[in-house]
C-alpha cells in the first residue's frame, strides 16, 4: 500500500479518546434493561446488600442439601425470593434516579405477589392433594394470576418485551383452547408452567455457577487472562486487538454475560486498540463480538455446556468436545479480520518491552485450578454439578487467598487484584442479584412451554412451519434463526438456551425438518447468543461502543460483520454434523481421523476467505469482483462436501497467490 492511501486510512482513527465509567453506565441504562436498578445508599442499601448475601446462601445450600425436600415447596420459595430480590432492585420504568425510594404500588406488588408462592410452598402437599379440584377454586385460581402476573412484570422490568409479547399471544391462545380453570392450574400448580424444566435448572444448577463466577471474577483470573493475551499477540499486527480476541475469549467463557464482559475487558482492550489506530466502531465491534464469542467457547460456555448435557442428555465432556470446531471458526474469523484491519491501516503492535513477561506470568497458573477442577468433576462425573460448582467456589476463594501473598511477596501488592473479605461478601451479593434476570427468563421460558404443551400447539407450529418452509429445511432454519434473535434480545447466556431449548429446538427436530438433535441444540443456542450482538438490540455492542464513544449502530453492524461465522457455522452443522464430531455408525477410525482433519482444515481456510472477503483486504484492497470470488470460494469450503472443498480450495487459493504476487510486484516498483 501505498504511503498516501496509508495516510488516508490512518487519518479515520485520530480520535483515541474513550467513554468513562459514567458514559457506560448512561448508555447501558438506555438499552440494557437490566443496568436500570435502583439506586441505594446508606443503611438501605445495607440492607438490600445482606439480603443478596443471604438469598446467595440459601440457594447454595439449598441445591446441595436438597431442602425443602418437596420440589413444589423448594421451587416456590425459590421464584418467591426471586420476587422480592427483583422488585428490590428494579423500578417501573427506565430512568428513575430517586435514592433510596420504592414507591408504594411497588410494596404491594412485591407483597402481594409472592405470596401466592409462599403460600404454595407452606401448604404444598394439600394443594397437590387437592389436584383438579384446584381448578375450580376461586381463590387458587386467583392466586394463580396473581403470581404469573407479578412474574411477567418483573420480567418486563429486568429482562425486556419480546418474551412477553410471545408469551402474550400464547396465552390469549391457550385461553381460547382450554378451560380457563385448566389452564391456570397446568401453568401454575404443575411442572408444565412456571415450575418447569428451566426454573428447575436454574435452582438447581445456574445459581450456583452465577454465583461460581462471581467469586472467580474477584480473583484477579480477569487481568490474567489479558496479560496472557498481551504475551502471546501483543507484539504483533493490531496486536491489542488480537489481546481482545483472546482476552475476551477465555473471560467470557467463565462469566456467562456478553454484555458484562465487554464492560470488564473492554475498558481494558478498547482504549488499547484505539490508542494502536483502529476506529472507535470497529474497536467497540471486536470487544464485544469476542466477549459474545465467549459464551460458546468450551470447556464453559458461560455455564451453558453444563445445561447443554442435561437437556441433551449426553456427558458434558461430549459437549464440549463438540462445540470446539465452531468455537474456532468464530474466533478464527475475529482474528483474521483484525488482523487484515491492521495490514490494511499499516498498525503496529505493543513494543515488546511494554508487554508482561510470560516467565512472570506462569507462577501464577494457580489462578486457573478451579476452573480445571470444575471441568474434570463434571467431566468424570465425580459429583454432581451443583455439588463441582460449590466445592470450584472453596477452590476459589482459597486461590483468591493464595493470590494475595503470592502478589505482597513479588511486590505486586495491586488492591484490585486483592482478595478480601468484602469481596468475599460482593461476590455473594452479586450472584444472587444477577441470579434475577435468568430466573424470571426461565420462570417465562416454562410458561411458554405450559402454554404449548397444553394447548398442543407444539405438533400445529412444525406443521405451519413445514408448510411455510415447503418442507425445505434451510427455509425452516432461517425461520428458527430470526425467532431465535428475537427471543434472545438481552436474555442473560443460561436463561438464553433454557428459552431455545423449550420453544425452539424442538422445531428442528421434527421428522418432518430432520435435524438430528445435537445439531438443533446447538443451532438454537448459537442464534440465541448472537443477539447480543445483532441490531437492533444489539446490548453487547452497545456497551463497546460505549466505552468506545463511537455510534451504537455502527458498532452493531462491525461486530455482526466480525462475527460472520456465527451466522454460517450453524448451518453447516445442521446439515452436516461432523462438524459436530457426530459420524455414521460403522466408521473405522481412520475414516473417522480423516473427516475431522478435512473438515478443520477447510472450515478454516474457508472462514480464512469469508473474513477477508467482508475486510476487502488482502495483501491489497480487493476490488468487489475479488470480493464476491473469494467468498464463494470460502462459503465453499464451509461445506463439507468434497467437491465443493475442491471449488472453494481452488478460487481461495488461487486467489491468494494472485494477489501475493502481484502486491510484492507492485511493492517493488
Amino acid at each position: 500500500m501505498e504511503a498516501k492511501e496509508k495516510e488516508t486510512l490512518q487519518s479515520q482513527v485520530e480520535d483515541t479518546s474513550v467513554g468513562t465509567a459514567a458514559d457506560v453506565d448512561e448508555i447501558m441504562k438506555k438499552y440494557d434493561r437490566e443496568s436500570n436498578t435502583r439506586i441505594w445508599e446508606g443503611r438501605p442499601r445495607l440492607i438490600v446488600y445482606w439480603l443478596g448475601i443471604l438469598f446467595s446462601c440459601y440457594c447454595i445450600f439449598s441445591t446441595l442439601k436438597g431442602w425443602p425436600t418437596l420440589p413444589e415447596q423448594k421451587l416456590n420459595i425459590f421464584i418467591g425470593l426471586i420476587l422480592i430480590m427483583g422488585y428490590l432492585h428494579f423500578p417501573v420504568k427506565k430512568g428513575i434516579t430517586k435514592v433510596n425510594y420504592i414507591p408504594w404500588y411497588d410494596w404491594i406488588i412485591m407483597i402481594v405477589g409472592t405470596f401466592p408462592f409462599f403460600y404454595f410452598a407452606y401448604r404444598a402437599n394439600d394443594v397437590l392433594m387437592m389436584a383438579i379440584a384446584t381448578t375450580d377454586d376461586l381463590k387458587m385460581v386467583v392466586f394463580a394470576i396473581i403470581g404469573i402476573l407479578a412474574l411477567m412484570e418483573l420480567c418486563r422490568r429486568s429482562v425486556g418485551i419480546p418474551i412477553l409479547c410471545v408469551l402474550g399471544v400464547l396465552l390469549v391462545y391457550t385461553f381460547m383452547n382450554v378451560r380457563f380453570g385448566k389452564m391456570i392450574y397446568d401453568l401454575f400448580y404443575t411442572t408444565s408452567g412456571v415450575m418447569g424444566t428451566p426454573i428447575n435448572v436454574c435452582q438447581k444448577y445456574i445459581v450456583v455457577f452465577i454465583i461460581f463466577g462471581a467469586f472467580l471474577e474477584r480473583t484477579g483470573i480477569s487481568n490474567f487472562f489479558i496479560n496472557l493475551a498481551n504475551c502471546v499477540a501483543g507484539a504483533s499486527a493490531g496486536g491489542p486487538a488480537k489481546v481482545a480476541v483472546i482476552s475476551s475469549a477465555l473471560c467470557g467463557m467463565v462469566s456467562g454475560s456478553s454484555v458484562g464482559n465487554t464492560v470488564t475487558t473492554g475498558s481494558v482492550t478498547i482504549p488499547m486498540m484505539k490508542r494502536t489506530g483502529y476506529e472507535g466502531e470497529f474497536a467497540g465491534a471486536v470487544e464485544a463480538a469476542a466477549s459474545t464469542g465467549g459464551q460458546i467457547m468450551p470447556p464453559i460456555m458461560g455455564a451453558a455446556a453444563f445445561l447443554m448435557a442435561e437437556y441433551m442428555g449426553i456427558p458434558y465432556a461430549e459437549v464440549a468436545l463438540k462445540a470446539i470446531l465452531p468455537a474456532v471458526l468464530y474466533f478464527t474469523g475475529i482474528y483474521i479480520a483484525v488482523h487484515l484491519e491492521a495490514k490494511k491501516l499499516g498498525l503496529k503492535g505493543i513494543p515488546r518491552e511494554e508487554l508482561p513477561k510470560l516467565s512472570k506470568l506462569l507462577p501464577k497458573i494457580y489462578l486457573l485450578l478451579p476452573l480445571v477442577v470444575l471441568v474434570v468433576l463434571v467431566s468424570t462425573q465425580a459429583r454432581t454439578m451443583q455439588t463441582s460448582a460449590a466445592i470450584a467456589i472453596i477452590i476459589t476463594v482459597v486461590v483468591g487467598i493464595i493470590n494475595n501473598f503470592v502478589n505482597k511477596a513479588i511486590g505486586m501488592d495491586d488492591p484490585a487484584e486483592k482478595f478480601t473479605l468484602t469481596k468475599f461478601l460482593d461476590a455473594l451479593e452479586a450472584g444472587g442479584k444477577s441470579s434475577v434476570t435468568v430466573a424470571v427468563a426461565c420462570a417465562m421460558a416454562g410458561l411458554v412451554a405450559g402454554c404449548i404443551t397444553t394447548t398442543g400447539l407444539a405438533s400445529t407450529l412444525i406443521t405451519a412451519i413445514v408448510k411455510v418452509s415447503g418442507g425445505q429445511a434451510i427455509i425452516a432454519l432461517f425461520l428458527t434463526m430470526i425467532c431465535c434473535i428475537i427471543l434472545g434480545m438481552g436474555v442473560p447466556t443460561t436463561a438464553n438456551f433454557c428459552i431455545m431449548a423449550s420453544t425452539c429446538a424442538p422445531i428442528l427436530m421434527d421428522n418432518r425438518i430432520g435435524i438430528v438433535p445435537v445439531a438443533a441444540y446447538f443451532f438454537v443456542f448459537y442464534f440465541g447468543i448472537v443477539a447480543d450482538i445483532t441490531p437492533p438490540v444489539a446490548l453487547a455492542a452497545y456497551a463497546g461502543s460505549a466505552i468506545a464513544k463511537a455510534p451504537p449502530m455502527k458498532t452493531a453492524l462491525n461486530a455482526t460483520r466480525l462475527a460472520i461465522a456465527a451466522f454460517i457455522v450453524p448451518y453447516i452443522f445442521a446439515f452436516s454434523p461432523t462438524m459436530l464430531f457426530e459420524f455414521d455408525a460403522g466408521l473405522s477410525t481412520a475414516s473417522v481421523v480423516f473427516q475431522v482433519v478435512q473438515i478443520c482444515v477447510t472450515s478454516l481456510l474457508g472462514i480464512f476467505g469469508v473474513a477477508a472477503a467482508l475486510n476487502g483486504y488482502l495483501f491489497r484492497p480487493l476490488n468487489p469482483l475479488f470480493r464476491i470470488a473469494i467468498a464463494v470460494g470460502g462459503l465453499c469450503m464451509m461445506v463439507p462436501e468434497p467437491i465443493s472443498d475442491v471449488v472453494g480450495l481452488v478460487i481461495v487459493a488461487g486467489l491468494y497467490l494472485f494477489l501475493r504476487a502481484t502486491s510484492k510486484k507492485a511493492a517493488v516498483a
